[in-house]
């Protein structure tokens, strides 16, 4: 899987976090899952933090392989 790239968050007053992939919003986080976003973020890779969040990590090969019949249980 390609390492995510493009992710970029800022943080809004107290209480909220929104994050842009390539400039367009990708999510908006407010309160209690900001202040547990900002921890992550910071503490980890920003980046793959920022795809987890905004659940763009997964793209098509991986949703279409896990329902091949083979992978199937």
């Amino acid at each position: 899987m390609p390492r995510p790239s493009g992710f970029q968050y800022e943080q809004q007053g107290d209480q909220s976090v929104t994050i842009t992939h390539h400039g367009r919003p990708a999510g908006t986080l407010r309160g209690g899952r900001a202040e547990k976003f900002l921890a992550e973020v910071v503490s980890g890779d920003a980046q793959l933090v920022m795809a987890r969040w905004t659940g763009a990590y997964k793209h098509g090969n991986e949703r279409t392989a896990r329902n091949h019949p083979r992978n199937r249980r």
